[in-house]
């Protein structure tokens, strides 16, 4: 692993560049390795399996999302005693982080194995989709372990200040679920639990993969010593502390989408699968700040360990506007030829038609998101992850669901006019952010005692 030391010295918009590169071209290829699935099943399946694997990956999405958030506080913390010069420290952070992501992973496998059933119908799966996305459920769940440790490593390296290990392992898993899939669901005709095998089949390969880099090549730069690895309390508090904020905003939010998809469900089985499909051309649309958002809070924790506020300030808003600048173009694309999109990854016009109208309200939001992740990079970095929840869940569930909600029941039903609860969602939270950064300003002393 090269270790990044130009974080804290030197230009800062070359580096920060630099390092969200391989941190989107990883997220590029997570983003195919997760889209693959539903573009092989929506060739090869009809309208009920596109459904399945949309919701049975919309279930999956929310736990990713929760050990994503958890990790971020080991990402924190690794990059804060980095910063410092307190690189043995390190060491204690990932050993305590491995037994609470452990502790966490069997939890989940346990619940959603058990309660998948219940939880497809909780979310209005259209009955002709409800048993195959039970079973997408319970197969990636059985994977839990390997989803968990995937997203923790990436983590990991990430607060390091290496973007380059995750971008080869995920390289890796997106190549083995693209065979996965065509061998599963196109040759075998498995569909949703074809896609489901695959996924978790190139998620071990990847966590084993990284296992193998790190004992080659000794690239934490440090040693994790057998005593590391122990429930040390007040690392896991640290830790926690630090990531169950992004954890249970990260989670609810996703939650609201979930609930947005249960219901849109009501709408039937095309309006599900058109949905489907736009969420996962979504994950493609913001791509761009959501590298930055990853990058940033590595790189400002790193600057504001070293006590380089400034700089931690200047790369939010050198982010913000060279993600605005590739967002205007996505924007404008996606608005005027969403259905070439869509097409990718649905054979049925109906399907097709469907998913370009949800389209064209997100592609509005791809603007205001370059604006939140960064902010959201930047307060995540300083340890401001109460605010990062807040603003979050305000979104949610101030806006987002209650809006869904109220446009699903106006005549004409309108897919577009659902959507546009996204972008109206993004205007309240930017706002909140926007508040809270000027707020901080004005007292700086609580950015530097994190």
């Amino acid at each position: 692993m090269e270790m990044n030391n130009s974080f804290t010295k030197g230009p800062i918009l070359k580096p920060l560049i630099k390092f969200a590169l391989p941190v989107l071209l990883a997220l590029i290829l997570q983003a195919m390795y997760g889209a693959v699935d539903l573009l092989v099943v929506g060739q090869f399946g009809g309208a009920a399996d596109v459904s399945a694997v949309s919701n049975g990956s919309q279930i999956m999405q929310f736990v990713t999302s929760v050990i994503t958030g958890m990790s971020m506080g080991a990402t924190i913390l690794i990059g804060q005693r980095i910063g410092e010069g307190r690189k043995k420290e390190a060491g204690g952070v990932i050993g305590a982080s491995v037994c609470l992501f452990a502790a966490m992973t069997l939890v989940i496998t346990i619940l959603f194995i058990v309660f998948a059933p219940q939880i497809a119908s909780a979310i209005n799966t259209p009955p002709e989709a409800v048993d195959k996305a039970v079973t997408y459920v319970r197969i990636c769940s059985a994977g839990a372990i390997f989803i968990t440790a995937y997203n923790v490593f990436g983590s990991i390296f990430r607060g390091l200040g290496d973007s380059k290990t995750p971008l080869i392992t995920v390289a890796i898993a997106c190549c083995v679920n693209i065979v996965g899939d065509l061998w599963l669901v196109g040759g075998l005709g498995m569909n949703a639990a074809g896609a489901a095998i695959a996924t978790v089949a190139a998620q071990a390969i990847s966590v084993l993969v990284s296992l193998i880099i790190i004992r080659k090549n000794n690239s934490l730069g440090f040693k994790v010593r057998r005593e590391d690895i122990r429930w040390n309390k007040q690392i896991i508090g640290r830790v926690t502390s630090l990531g169950f904020p992004i954890a249970l905003q990260d989670g609810l939010v996703s939650l609201s989408f979930i609930f947005i998809n249960a219901i849109v469900n009501t709408l039937g089985v095309v309006a599900s699968a058109g949905v489907g499909v736009a969420e996962k051309l979504c994950t493609f649309i913001l791509l761009v700040p959501s590298a930055y958002m990853q990058s940033l809070s590595a790189f400002v924790a790193q600057n504001v360990g070293a006590g380089e506020e400034k700089r931690a300030r200047q790369a939010m808003f050198y982010a913000m506007m060279t993600s605005l600048a590739f967002g205007a173009v996505i924007c404008i694309f996606t608005f005027f030829k969403g259905d070439l999109l869509a097409g990718l990854f649905a054979k049925d016009p109906d399907v097709i038609a469907a998913a370009w109208e949800y389209l064209k309200a997100y592609s509005i939001d791809s603007l205001f998101v370059s604006f939140l992740f960064c902010y959201v990079g930047y307060f995540n970095g300083i340890g401001k992850t109460r605010l990062v929840m807040i603003q979050g869940l305000a979104g949610a569930f101030l806006i987002r669901i209650p809006f869904t909600y109220v446009f699903s029941h106006i005549q004409p039903v309108s897919l577009f006019r659902i959507g546009l609860a996204i972008p109206l969602a993004t205007v309240l939270q930017i706002v909140v952010c926007t508040i809270y950064y000027m707020w901080l300003r004005k007292h700086q002393e609580s950015i530097i005692a994190i």
